[in-house]
């Protein structure tokens, strides 16, 4: 079986934070994951996008590719890759913070290892999600979801439902619906990576939290967690 890797995009200066981003795949399947696959190739402009707005302000980014393309319950490939990339992120930097970012399988990922020291925030991009997934590791975390209205591969409603859970264990999460966007993140790609790259810059400091998430965090459930992504969001 081949090795996860990580691609960098390195810090000016001294690395106070690590953006961690985690690309999606499949419920099933050992096939290796390949750096031109569309999961994959997805998340690069996303990761070069929020290392523009973070990397001078002591912020590296790094893109993770799995190992092979699925979870495979019950081996959660993408969960064990997902940790293995924290341990290099801990060895590497032991004092930076830790921004997640997922997309799909990815997304989930991201939200279940939100509980790992270090772990600052999570942004969860069309999670793919269980109704028995737990949400105590989000405890004392930020939490971002944000789903397309026309997603017929996740569940946006299992995201809601999920966001709704969260907000037991910490005030801090708000949900994003993307009206007129499906899964793969293609259509409203903008929309997408102005909202990653806002939110991961509001969390380390590199630009003022931005007035449209800051509402949906103070928004009492549901309005903060079914708000329609503004058109000026990053």
């Amino acid at each position: 079986m081949t090795e996860p890797s990580l691609q960098m995009w390195p810090a000016v200066g001294v690395t106070d934070a690590v953006v961690l981003m985690l690309h999606g795949g499949r419920a099933r399947s050992t096939e290796p994951t390949s750096a031109h696959q569309l999961a994959y190739r997805r998340m690069v402009p996303i990761a070069r996008s929020v290392h523009r707005a973070v990397g001078e302000s002591g912020t590296a980014v790094w893109l993770l590719r799995n190992r092979v393309r699925g979870w495979n319950e019950p081996a959660r490939d993408a969960l064990r890759d997902a940790r293995w990339a924290l341990d290099q992120a801990a060895g590497q930097h032991p004092q930076a913070l830790v921004v997640l970012v997922g997309h799909s399988m990815g997304g989930r990922a991201a939200l279940l290892c939100a509980g790992t020291d270090g772990v600052l925030a999570v942004c969860a991009l069309a999670p793919w999600l269980e109704p028995d997934d737990p949400v105590e590791q989000l405890a004392g975390r930020r939490v971002l979801i944000a789903h397309g209205d026309r997603d017929r591969w996740t569940s946006p409603a299992r995201s809601y439902e999920y966001a709704i859970r969260s907000r037991s264990v910490t005030p801090s999460v708000c949900r994003f619906e993307l009206h007129g966007a499906g899964h793969p993140m293609l259509r409203h790609a903008a929309a997408w990576t102005g909202l990653v790259r806002a939110f991961v810059a509001g969390v380390v400091g590199a630009a003022p939290p931005h007035p449209a998430i800051q509402a949906a965090l103070a928004a009492p459930t549901p309005d903060g967690l079914r708000r329609p992504l503004p058109a000026n969001v990053g």
